[in-house]
């Protein structure tokens, strides 16, 4: 039987971004929105329920809130670094569903903002510049794997 990481990064992952949901207000925060009203207006969401999103994300601390002096309705509700450093992922699935999709079905395309050319993301290596997308690079235990995943990956690594 494999080991289930608790601890692993995934995991983590999931803890931070959760339900389809997460996905969806970080999408519009990226495009530019802040507000309260620009978040329900364009996910088409009941306030009580956007309210309680918006919350859990600044729990999470993928978001801000940042109080207006002029009141509630000008608040606004600002992406973390953390938050921020999601977009790469946003891009990512955005390309792999777009890459199974004909392109009239395709909603929304990734596009040089200079060129207005549609771009395809790779995962590259900051370092070497490679992909990182091939067998040249597996997973394996970190310092803070436990004795599980450990020999988890021993037994792949070894033959």
């Amino acid at each position: 039987m494999g080991a289930r990481n608790e601890d692993g990064p995934l995991a983590y992952a999931m803890r931070l971004i959760g339900d389809w949901w997460t996905l969806e207000l970080l999408h519009d925060a990226l495009d530019g929105n802040t507000h309260f009203e620009e978040f329900r207006d364009n996910l088409k969401i009941a306030p009580n329920v956007l309210a309680n999103r918006l919350s859990t994300l600044v729990r999470t601390g993928l978001m801000d809130h940042l109080p207006s002096e002029s009141g509630p309705r000008h608040d606004a509700y600002v992406l973390t670094d953390l938050g921020r450093a999601l977009r790469p992922v946003l891009l990512a699935l955005t390309a792999w569903v777009n890459d199974r999709l004909p392109p009239e079905r395709r909603s929304v395309v990734l596009v040089d903002a200079a060129t207005g050319r549609e771009v395809e993301p790779v995962l590259v290596d900051r370092v070497t510049g490679r992909r990182v997308d091939t067998g040249a690079h597996v997973l394996t235990a970190g310092p803070a794997a436990g004795p599980e995943v450990r020999a988890r990956y021993t037994a792949r690594h070894s033959g």
